[in-house]
């Protein structure tokens, strides 16, 4: 069947990827629609009126129609509440990981699926192959982190179109094709703190409760505005001076959460160096036979080289990661994220 008897409807954010995406299913033959999702309701601060002003620039520049949604109730459940409940257990959560299965390929998909899509497409740099997802051929922009927990089933009618492109290409198309958001910089962050500071956006939400930074001797050297906003290695923002003698910066080293004590230290680092994890909710993508024990590589950041590892899955999703090498600041509430080769096997939340 040609492409043309092929209808997708593409998530459109606004930025130059998911645009030239667009303009590459067109090209394709595809009948292709942009659908923009609004996802956050707080006026003011983020980018969503911008930013589907600029869906409608682009759609109309490349003859395609365009419509929004809200998934906003969506998102606050699924996604937000979750980002609320991790920070409340002192863990790092990434939300972005989460609104990819919970949104982009979950509420969103079904939404495509009863208007009558053959296929959704997103702008993400990632390869689906058969039932597996692979890395995009741009490794530096490669997205197949952000989405080790969408399920097997949520990708079977997906389309990357940026999945063998590089970004620079993308930028010099979109440049060629008068596109209004050549130029435009790419998002950062998450999108419903917006420009604000991320510590000020948290006490909106979730009161702080202060206490002592100390030493690992237990000595007092300051004052911490709430364990919840500081992070495993962090040494911005901790406001003691940042130099101890001549051993260093002083950085995060763990939370004493039963006494609200934060622990800092400096100089040597090798209390950060963790050579193994165990974590939960693994998820695996497309079918695998998986042993007892499996020889991978991991991420535990999304920029992060792959280091080799050594995988064990138990029951019920749990499991446990071993490293050939030890790591710096493995931080529990982030993702453990599996791959074979260019093959990513999926991931799961780390626990400790």
């Amino acid at each position: 069947m040609a492409n043309n008897a092929k209808r997708v409807i593409i998530g459109m954010s606004g930025g130059v990827d998911s645009a030239v995406a667009a303009w590459i299913l067109k090209r394709d033959g595809y009948d292709v629609t942009g659908l923009f999702m609004h996802n956050w309701e707080e006026d003011g601060q983020c980018t969503a009126a911008d930013d589907w002003a600029d869906v409608q620039a682009v759609c109309a520049r490349i003859g395609i129609p365009c419509y929004s949604v809200d998934f906003a109730k969506e998102y606050a459940d699924g996604v937000f509440e979750y980002f609320l409940n991790e920070y409340r257990a002192f863990r790092t959560p990434n939300p972005d990981v989460l609104c990819n299965r919970v949104v982009k390929f979950g509420v969103f998909r079904d939404y495509c699926a009863a208007l009558g899509a053959d296929y959704i497409a997103t702008g993400h740099y990632c390869k689906r192959v058969g039932d597996t997802l692979c890395r995009a051929a741009d490794l530096n922009k490669d997205q197949s982190y952000f989405l080790n927990q969408v399920k097997t089933e949520q990708l079977s009618n997906v389309l990357f179109p940026l999945a063998d492109v590089q970004k620079p290409w993308v930028r010099q198309t979109a440049e060629e094709l008068g596109l209004p958001v050549a130029k435009k910089k790419d998002s950062t962050g998450i999108c419903f703190i917006g420009e604000r500071k991320f510590k000020a956006f948290l006490k909106t939400y979730l009161p702080a409760n202060r206490g002592e930074i100390v030493d690992t001797s237990g000595k007092t050297v300051g004052e911490h505005d709430g364990l919840m906003y500081y992070t495993l290695g962090q040494r911005r923002g901790l406001n003691i001076g940042g130099v101890k003698g001549e051993t260093g910066r002083w950085f995060v080293l763990g939370k004493d959460v039963k006494n609200n004590r934060l622990i800092v230290s400096c100089g040597d680092e090798s209390a950060l160096y963790t050579s193994e994890l165990s974590g939960s909710g693994l998820n695996i993508i497309g079918a695998f036979d998986m042993p007892k024990s499996l020889k991978c590589t991991a991420k535990t950041r999304y920029r992060q080289a792959d280091f080799g590892a050594t995988l064990e899955a138990q029951p019920n999703g749990a499991f446990k990661l071993a490293f050939d090498i030890p790591q710096r600041a493995v931080t529990s509430g982030q993702y453990a994220v599996i791959y074979l080769g260019e093959r990513c096997l999926g991931g799961g939340v780390i626990d400790n």
